[in-house]
Parts: structure tokens; sequence; C-alpha cells
């Protein structure tokens, strides 16, 4: 007869007490100057044996303005593939003539009020609306701004030249351009942004990130506020500032003026509470709202789209691999350092500015080179928003 084992009538099987073993040490080496160095080491060696054709998504579209576009039509066409930038092709001579970018719809607005002081606001709005892409050079001229340079990048070059391109002309985007073998033409193949070379690193070197353990003040990554203020300096000395209750015309104007593309937002304690960025003034624009740049930083906020990501902020012990982290997960132009509990300690203020860190920033940073900007660009491509949105199928290639 067979039987089955019970509870009941089950073999009693006598266990070994347990032993704790000592546990083994790790493997992973301890973090060190000398690690952070061999990771950036190591991460500018996988620059050079890499072409900016691998930081291509495997479906993207290419926007491309013609010259003679207006720009109302060309602002447009931006909007509606949610990107702030765009080469321009002049179709005549079948070449590339530059991009159109924020910047150019700053310089619009700033040409705009200027003129309107002699000129009826109607008639200086429906002129900046049917001006065309090519006449933007003239009211740079106009304005006393520099002509922005013609530079580009082929294609399969190495990605740690173009990213030392990007660092010399402060620029946040470079045109990949090839020549068509038969007609000799240039082809306009892509456009390489600060944002997709970090996120290349980022993703593809994440065993080198995981080393990069140092705070960002201490590497000196950014712009912070000078701890010695002196008289007739603003507060926050040399970071722009604004409060809800400045009009929107003088935050252009800081964009223009320093070529930045946002400004912190403070309240009478220094606390950051928000931030006003170029792409917020495209959003008035877009709304036809030329007459309402005179209203504060307060009403046009409440003109902002409803997805806004939100402020992205930091404090100076975070580490340069947390940043880059934060990178690879969401998009992220620019981080705003406040103080945190460390400064609190010290008598500081938690949440008050204390700086502000661009993708330039960490991108110099990384690439290790002491690069100065050349004599013909240096502060004429103010770093603008790569999207306002991001398109809701396939990556757009002029981000």
């Amino acid at each position: 007869m067979s039987s089955s084992l019970t509870p009941s009538n089950s073999p009693k099987v006598k266990r070994k007490g347990s032993v704790r073993r000592p546990r083994a040490g790790s493997h992973l080496p301890p973090f060190s100057p000398e690690s952070h160095e061999a990771a950036l080491y190591a991460i500018r060696h996988t620059l050079r044996g890499r072409t900016s054709y691998d930081t291509f998504p495997v479906s993207f579209r290419m926007i491309v303005l013609d010259s003679k576009l207006e720009v109302r039509k060309a602002l447009q066409c931006l909007l509606n593939n949610g990107v702030v930038s765009a080469p321009l092709w002049n179709s005549e001579k079948s070449c590339f003539v530059g991009m159109f970018t924020v910047s150019d719809i700053i310089h619009l607005i700033q040409f705009y009020y200027y003129k309107a002081t002699s000129t009826s606001y109607d008639t200086v709005a429906s002129d900046v609306e049917f001006f065309r892409l090519e006449s933007l050079r003239d009211i740079e001229k106009e304005l006393g701004v520099e002509e922005p340079p013609l530079f580009s990048e082929h294609p399969s070059s190495s990605l740690y030249d173009a990213a030392k391109l990007l660092i010399q002309t402060h620029a946040r985007r470079v045109p990949l351009l090839d020549h068509d073998t038969e007609t000799g033409h240039e082809v306009i193949v892509s456009v390489l942004t600060q944002y997709r070379l970090l996120k290349f690193i980022a993703i593809n070197c994440g065993k080198e990130i995981s080393q990069l353990h140092m705070p960002l003040r201490k590497l000196n990554i950014g712009t912070y506020v000078s701890p010695v203020q002196v008289d007739g300096e603003e507060p926050y000395y040399p970071i722009a500032t604004a409060s809800m209750t400045t009009p929107v015309f003088d935050v252009v104007h800081m964009f223009s003026k320093r070529g930045i593309s946002a400004v912190p937002i403070v309240d009478d304690d220094g606390i950051v509470v928000n931030l006003y960025e170029t792409v917020d003034v495209i959003t008035l624009v877009r709304l036809g709202a030329y007459q309402s740049l005179d209203l504060t930083v307060s009403e046009a906020l409440h003109q902002r789209s409803p997805d806004f990501p939100g402020v992205v902020i930091c404090t100076a012990s975070d580490s340069l691999g947390t940043l880059m982290q934060l990178i690879k997960k969401r998009r992220v132009h620019r981080l705003v350092v406040v103080e945190g509990e460390e400064e609190e300690k010290r008598g500081g203020k938690k949440g008050r500015l204390l700086g502000i860190i661009t993708l330039s920033d960490v991108l110099r940073y990384i690439i290790g080179e002491n690069l100065v900007p050349t004599e013909s660009v240096d502060r004429l491509v103010p770093p603008e928003e790569d999207k306002i949105a991001a398109p809701p199928a396939e990556e757009a290639a002029a981000s």
C-alpha cells in the first residue's frame, strides 16, 4: 500500500544550526579624485571613437525652412512640430544659410518695441509678422547685434570634435552638413544638440557616470552668486534675476543683452519661486500678444502651457553623476542651484538662489578643454531651449 507524506507521518529532519559568515569585501573601487578623473578620461575616449551618426534616433523628422518664408509661417511651423529651431535653406543657391532660433524671435520683439516708439503698435505688429527669414540679419544690424556665424560639422566627424565646436561657439546646437556626390550641393543631414550629446554620454557611459561622484560646486560647474556684494551691483550678481512684478519686456532685454535663456524668479528673501524662459516669450508671440509684453511675469506665467515640466533644482553638494542620471531620464536644459541643508546649518536659508547650471557648463567640464571662444562667435548664439514639448510620434531632428 502506498503512503503519502503528511504533517503527522513525515520524517523529522535535523537541521544544522546557522553559522554567520563574514561578508565578502566589495570589489568596486572606492570613490576618489583619481577614479573621477579616470571616468572623465574614459568618456572622452568614447567620444573620440564615436561619430554624430551614432546619436541619431531610429526615426526622426528633419525640419528645414526656406529663407524666403515669412516669419509668421516659420514660427507656426516650429510650434506645430514642437521645436524652437530649424536650419535655413537658400533654395536659389541650394545651400545652408544659418539657423532660425529663439534668439531671432527675441530680436524681433526688441525691434518691434524700439520701432513702436514712433509708429503705431498695429502697424509694427503687422510688419513683424510679414518679415521674411532672410531679412532677420538686417534687423540684427539695426539693433547692433552681430550676425551669427555659419558654423557646421560633418556627421561622420567625431563626437569629441563636435563637442569642442559647441563649446567654442557658445551654441546649443551644431548643424550636420554633407555634400551630394552628384551635384556637389550641401545636404542638411541633421542637427546635433548639447542635450542629445549629453544624453548619449549618460546612456552609453553608465559605468563611468557612476564614478562622477564629486560635488558640482567643488568641480566649479555652473555660475554662482558672488559671496561678496559690491555697491551698485545686482543682489545676485552675476546671475540675472527677476520678481513676479517685473515687466516681461525687461526680462526679454536680459535675454538679449546677456545671451541667456532663462531668468530665476525670486521673492524678497531670495527664495526661488519660478523660472521665466525664452520659450515663455514664444508662447506670448504664438498667442499674438505683441502688445502684451508690458504685463508682469506673474501675469505672463498664467499663459504658460499646462504641460510645463517645472523648475529643476539641485544643491551644490549634488554630484555630477546624479545630474547625468537626471539627463538620462528626462529632458533637462538647466538646473537652478539653491541652498540646501548644509548651507542652512551655516546660517543660510533653504531654497535661496545659489547658482545656475546650464548644459553648456556640464559639457565644457566633461570635455575638459580650456577652449577660448573665437572672437567672431563669442556670445553670438544665446542658448535657447531645444524643445517646447516633445513631438507626439518621432523625435524632431532640429531639436
